[in-house]
């Protein structure tokens, strides 16, 4: 089992910067590839961000590449998302997620198995 903890959602205006940070427990952190995901009122989940295990490759969902940032410190099971130029359209639950062996192109969610409780990002106009 793996616990994740979400911290570091809040309100902030367009334009406006916010980090994420979702701490591991309970197994090797660094068999795992982490992914963001968020979840808008009325849609789907969707992807966001993924990192490997080393931290060495990321990849981004088109939404966000060139403003958010996806960063691991393994020495503190921690994985971060920087979320710089928000826009109103970032409003979502956002939820990291925990990859056993994966790598960071893993974009489908039936691919993560284990998931935090998910932290709330209001982004206003």
């Amino acid at each position: 089992q793996v616990q994740l903890v979400e911290f570091g959602g809040g309100l902030v205006q367009a334009g406006g910067s916010l980090r994420l940070s979702c701490a591991a427990s309970g197994r090797i952190f660094s068999n795992y590839a982490m992914g963001w995901f968020r979840q808008a009122p009325g849609k789907e989940r969707e992807f966001v961000a993924a990192i490997s295990r080393s931290g060495g490759s990321t990849y981004y969902a088109d939404s966000v590449k060139g403003r958010f940032t996806i960063s691991r410190d393994n020495a503190k099971n921690t994985v971060y998302l920087q979320m710089n130029s928000l826009k109103p359209e970032d409003t979502a639950v956002y939820y990291c997620a925990a990859n056993y062996l994966g790598t960071e192109s893993d974009r489908a969610h039936t691919k993560y198995n284990y998931w935090g409780q998910g932290t709330q990002v209001t982004v206003s106009s």
